[in-house]
């Protein structure tokens, strides 16, 4: 199968995902917020919250199994699972604008997660991320289909790890007071702003980064030529 009817393929369940789970959240702010979905928030039952966990969760789980499905490696599989990831994201919040017109601007603060506390941002915020992950999974799906390989060292670790520390600080920072404030509390931009930076260069190094056993190639088909 061609990378581009397999990247379509994944697409096109993510964007199905994105409307089922969108179709969720209509439903539940009819029940629980029939008046709009503003901060504070009115707490849901126990018994909806815990079934809400497990619905998170098994979304995860979901977009993993297409990923590990789809791509033979784990370069591959990780690439399509951020890229399933990334456009199940979006599209939720454009299914969101079809089906009740939210949010009203970008700058609109969503609840994103709950696990394992909840995750409050600007709606811009995880769609930046998300633009990120969906640029880096198709250039890495691009470079895998050549037979080039990308390699993992730990300075992209590292860089990896610390853009994503600082961005899920940003989501979870004051998390009790954004809940429960009348008026909206400041999103800490800064610290988002640094992790994203952080995780899109840790995550372009590994795409750019050529190893010896791509240079020695080279050189031999040049030589070859």
């Amino acid at each position: 199968m061609k990378l581009l009817t397999k990247i379509l393929i994944v697409a096109f369940f993510a964007i199905a995902m994105a409307y089922l789970e969108s179709a969720v959240v209509v439903y539940l702010r009819e029940l629980y917020y029939p008046d709009g979905f503003t901060f504070p928030l009115k707490l849901i039952p126990e018994k909806i919250l815990i079934i809400e966990l497990g619905r998170e969760l098994a979304t995860i789980i979901m977009l993993l199994t297409v990923a590990m499905i789809a791509g033979n490696v784990f370069a591959e599989r990780f690439s399509y699972f951020l890229f399933s990831f990334g456009v199940w994201d979006i599209f939720y919040y454009l299914w969101l604008k079809v089906f009740i017109n939210w949010p009203d601007s970008l700058l609109t603060d969503d609840l994103l997660f709950l696990i394992p506390v909840p995750w409050i941002s600007p709606v811009l915020a995880p769609v930046l991320v998300s633009i990120v992950l969906i640029t880096f999974s198709i250039l890495a799906l691009m470079k895998l289909e050549v037979g080039l390989r990308i390699k993992f060292d730990k300075i992209n670790f590292l860089l990896i790890l610390f853009g994503v520390v600082l961005i899920l600080l940003s989501f979870v920072w004051d998390f009790e007071k954004r809940l429960n404030s009348v008026s909206p509390v400041e999103f800490m931009w800064m610290i988002f702003i640094c992790g994203l930076v952080l995780m899109s260069l840790g995550l372009f190094r590994f795409i750019t980064k050529k190893n010896k056993e791509e240079s020695i190639s080279r050189k031999e088909a040049e030589t070859q030529s």
